[in-house]
This record gives C-alpha cells, sequence and structure tokens, in this order.
C-alpha cells in the first residue's frame, strides 16, 4: 500500500513539474518570439472578434472592449429579426437582441475605427446600407461571411460595400499550386477584395498566392499565444482575434 501510494504522489509530482517547465518553456519562447515579430504588411490590422475578453458576443460592450483593447476593427455577427430589422446575432436573434443601428451609433463615436458585419443571413442587405448612411459610416464597414452563393445579394446593393470571400480551404490542398490557383482565381473572379478564412487551414505558399494577385487575406479566429506566433509568421493582412490586447502587445503597440 505504502509503495502505490508513494508511485501515486512521484506521478503526481512529475506531472507538476513537467507543466511548470512546459510553461516555462513556452513563455521563454514567446518572449523570443516578441522580439523578432516579421514586419507585417502595410494597413495590417487586428479585428476584435465578438465576445472578446470574455464579453458577451454581439454587445456594444463587446466592441468597447476590443477598441480599448487596441483592435483596428471590430467584428459582429448580422441577422434579421422576424420583422426584417438587422439585428446582431449568430443564430436565429432572440427578442433581446441588439439592433444593428447601436452598433452604428458607436462605430460613428469612434471615426478610427471600422467593421466587420459578419453575416449570417443576406435576406435584407438594404437594410443594413439604410442604418449605416443613417449613421454615416458605409466607409467604415465590409462584409465577411459571404460565400459564393451570396456574392450576388452583396452585388445588388446600390452602394458597393466591400467583401472578403469566406472560403472551406482543405489541409490537404493548401500547399497544391493547382488547388491555390483554383483558389486565387474563385476569389477574383467573386469580386471581393481578398479570403476570409480559418487560421489553421493558412499556409504561406496560399498567402503568397493570394497577395501577388492584391488580394487580401484575413484569417480567423486566433486566439492563443502559440498561434498568434504562428500565424503572424504568415504575414497575412488581417487577424480576428477574441485577445486583441495580447496580439497587440505582441505587436509592440495598440496603434498598428
Amino acid at each position: 500500500m505504502d509503495i502505490l501510494f508513494t508511485a501515486v504522489i512521484t506521478v503526481i509530482v512529475f506531472a507538476a513539474l513537467l507543466a511548470v517547465i512546459i510553461s516555462a518553456v513556452k513563455a521563454i519562447q514567446f518572449k523570443c518570439f516578441k522580439k523578432n515579430i516579421p514586419v507585417m504588411p502595410k494597413g495590417f490590422t487586428v479585428t476584435a472578434h465578438t465576445g472578446c475578453l470574455e464579453t458577451a458576443p454581439n454587445t456594444v460592450d463587446s466592441m468597447e472592449k476590443g477598441v480599448n483593447a487596441g483592435a483596428d476593427i471590430v467584428e459582429f455577427d448580422l441577422n434579421f429579426d422576424e420583422n426584417g430589422e438587422p439585428v446582431l446575432s449568430h443564430n436565429a436573434p432572440e427578442k433581446s437582441a441588439v439592433h444593428l443601428k447601436e452598433a452604428f451609433k458607436f462605430l460613428s463615436e469612434h471615426k478610427e475605427i471600422k467593421a466587420n458585419v459578419d453575416v449570417k443571413d443576406t435576406s435584407n442587405l438594404d437594410s443594413v446600407l439604410k442604418y449605416a448612411e443613417e449613421y454615416g459610416v458605409p466607409d467604415r464597414i465590409f462584409f465577411t461571411g459571404i460565400f459564393l452563393e451570396d456574392v450576388s445579394a452583396v452585388e445588388r446593393l446600390r452602394i458597393k460595400i466591400p467583401y472578403y470571400l469566406n472560403y472551406n480551404v482543405s489541409l490537404n490542398g493548401n500547399n497544391d499550386e493547382a488547388y491555390i490557383s483554383h483558389i486565387v482565381e474563385t476569389v477574383k473572379n467573386s469580386g471581393a477584395i481578398g479570403i476570409n478564412i480559418n487560421y489553421k487551414t493558412a499556409s504561406e505558399q496560399l498567402v503568397k498566392a493570394l497577395r501577388s494577385e492584391g488580394l487580401l487575406v484575413s484569417l480567423w479566429t486566433v486566439n492563443s499565444k502559440c498561434g498568434l506566433c504562428k500565424v503572424l509568421k504568415l504575414r497575412p493582412d488581417n487577424i480576428t482575434t477574441k485577445r486583441p490586447d495580447i496580439l497587440c502587445d505582441m505587436l509592440g503597440n495598440f496603434n498598428i
């Protein structure tokens, strides 16, 4: 019994010690990386994902925290309630959902900030323009969440709102020249300003190919220090994160 107890204690102590060592190594690696941050592309931006810094998603509080953390862009989800009014909601809107005009009011009060409107429903995009014009912010919004089947709805708007094309990149093909060429041509032909993809599917080859055609690369949603270190090496044009505070700290300032 004593031998078993000793063995259990030994394992626990060893596991705890290993965790401390791993944590220390990661801290050293992070510190070293901060000293050698790659030069980011001109116009690089940090987007505060909705719900950043443990705030409730799709709220003005979330946007406020993102801006205070140093983000250049705030992101929120666009949906429509039963009356066709635009609200901030990822899924079917609840009655408590924040109306889009509250987000645009916030934007109008923060002249240096842009908004990434992540479109979950394209059924009444004209109302988005209506409120954007009311609050004087149509030139400071752009769309994500736009897949190929959604492009026509955006193109029909009387004012051209820039949009990134969302694309599900295959991990098996993100280094394949033919596959990458297909993605680039798809984005170019869509009329989008660039691509918006899961950071885990990005590759150096893909980023370079898109940039060579003048297309922007936006990566979502990178929240860990380790993940941020990896994607910064790819030098994308935008990183969306729930931890804009960490990313801005890594980049050394709040005015990227």
